[in-house]
Parts: C-alpha cells; structure tokens; sequence
C-alpha cells in the first residue's frame, strides 16, 4: 500500500458501525445513531469533549462492550463479541510483569477466539512483530526494564502478532513525552505502510489527528452522534504543513464550539469568543 496516497476509494470496508446506540438502565442514551466505516488501510481519528463516549465506542467495536441497538461489522459480517481480525491497545500498555517481551507479545495468540497456530507459526508471527517495532533487542528483557515508549512499542506489536486488519487506539500515545509520542505516531504511519493495517485512534489531540488520520470524526451532543467529518487529502509526512493543518484545526475547533455553545455561537460576540477559543484550545479537545 502507498501510504502517502491513502486508502483507495474502491477499497471495501473492513469495520463498520451502524447505527449504534449505547444506553445504560434507564438512563438517557450515551451515544445514538452513530454511524463509522473504516476502509482497508486507512487511519480514522476520533475527537470529542471528554465523557462523549469515544472509549465506550472503542470497545463496542473491539467486541468487548455490547451496543444497546445497531451492529458492528467486520468484512461485511456482523461480530458478537471479540473478533481475531481486530486488536486493541490501550493508554495503559498492560504488559504482564512476570513475562519477558517476548512472552507479552505472544500473549493472547492462544485465545479461544484467536485461529489455532502451531508453536513454529507462532514463534515466526512474535519474532515478525517485534522486528515491525524494532524491538529485537529487548524481547528478552522484563516490563519493568522498558520505558514508556518500548512499553508501547510492545503493545503494539502484541496486536501486531494476531496480523489484524485493523488496530483499534484508545490514546495509546497520551502519556508519552512529545518527542517519543511523535515516534509512536510515525510507527503508526509504518505500521499501515507495512501491513496495509487499518486503525482507530481516539485523541484528544487534535494535532495528532491531523498528523496521522486520513479522516477525522468529531463526536458531540448527548447523546453523542457525528457532528462533524474532515478527510485529510495531504501526503505524509505533513510536518511543514503549518498553514494547511492550521485551518483545518480551526475548523475543527469551531464545530466543537458550536455544539457545546450553540447560543453563543450565533451571538454578535461570536468572533470574539471564537479568537479566544482558538488562542487557548491549543492542542487538546477535552
């Protein structure tokens, strides 16, 4: 796959969601009608307010939280439940304290719902997934011997292993410092180059939305739906993309505004309050 041309338009969806709604007891619904597609190889970013619901959709779509109404479809299927050709990586790495590397790599491969491997395919899938990481030559040391970064740079591959066809992201990058942060954020864009993987990010950082994604699916209301969707036509990499992104950051930042402020929104002072929402939200949707 070219990463730098994007997911093909012809290229059929290897996840959807339609129609979701997700509502606890008698309680007013948390998310409602959402409707997500995910192309092969292609990078969706998910923003939105704090408490919208991106994490519970992230886990309805991983198969580990069930929707109150719609469906969840990999290649064209619907799931009940989890699904081999789809992983998730947390904020939180969890690696196990007591395996190596290597050892938390291959765990999860003998899972029920994983395909049965043979010790000699499993084997080649950890030692392929660490080398797609560049991590081999730590796959005998200890979690406590990583650094936040190597952490999840094991994380990763541990989804890697089970050859997804799509990654699912819940702020897999938050914790880390910047620097380290932009190199995970660059693993990601190889990952896809690699692997033709599709993923999931939840952010809420809309700077690495739009340094990552090919798309962008802001969530808002309550109960939270789509209110807004931006496709993101430039090439990788888009460091010097100052200018580009910065409009579409402005955008991005407005439609957020006018959800959770639609009174102020349409007042004289507009302008105004925008400018200032524009100075202060400098990298963050929270």
């Amino acid at each position: 796959m070219n990463m730098n041309a994007g997911p093909l338009e012809s290229t059929p969806y290897v996840l959807q969601a339609q129609d979701l709604r997700l509502q606890y007891g008698d309680a007013a619904p948390l998310i409602e009608g959402l409707n997500i597609s995910v192309a092969a190889g292609e990078i969706v970013a998910i923003l939105g307010p704090s408490g919208v619901g991106k994490s519970s959709l992230l886990r309805i779509l991983a198969g580990l939280q069930k929707a109150s109404a719609g469906k969840v479809l990999v290649d064209g299927e619907p799931i009940d439940g989890t699904h081999p050709r789809v992983a998730m990586a947390f904020q939180d790495p969890s690696l196990l304290p007591w395996l190596t590397l290597e050892k938390n790599v291959a765990f999860g491969l003998d899972f029920r719902h994983q395909p049965h491997l043979t010790t000699t395919e499993k084997t080649q899938r950890v030692t392929a997934a660490i080398r797609e990481v560049g991590l081999e030559h730590a796959r005998h040391r200890m979690p406590a011997e990583l650094s936040g970064g190597m952490a999840q740079r094991t994380a990763l591959a541990r989804c890697v292993a089970r050859q997804p066809e799509v990654i699912l992201l819940d702020e897999p990058f938050g914790a880390l410092d910047e620097v380290t942060r932009a190199a995970m954020q660059r693993l990601l864009l190889k990952l896809r180059e690699d692997l033709g993987t599709a993923a999931v990010l939840i952010t809420h950082d809309i700077d690495e939305a739009l340094q990552v994604a090919d798309r962008i699916v802001l969530l808002g209301g309550a109960p939270a739906h789509a209110i807004g969707e931006w496709k993101i036509a430039y090439a990788q990499p888009r460091d010097d993309l100052v200018e580009e992104l910065g409009q579409l950051r402005i955008e991005i930042l407005r439609t957020l505004h006018r959800a959770l402020h639609p009174h102020t929104s349409k007042s004289k002072n507009n302008d105004v309050v925008q400018k200032n929402i524009e100075s202060k939200e400098i990298a963050h949707v929270s």
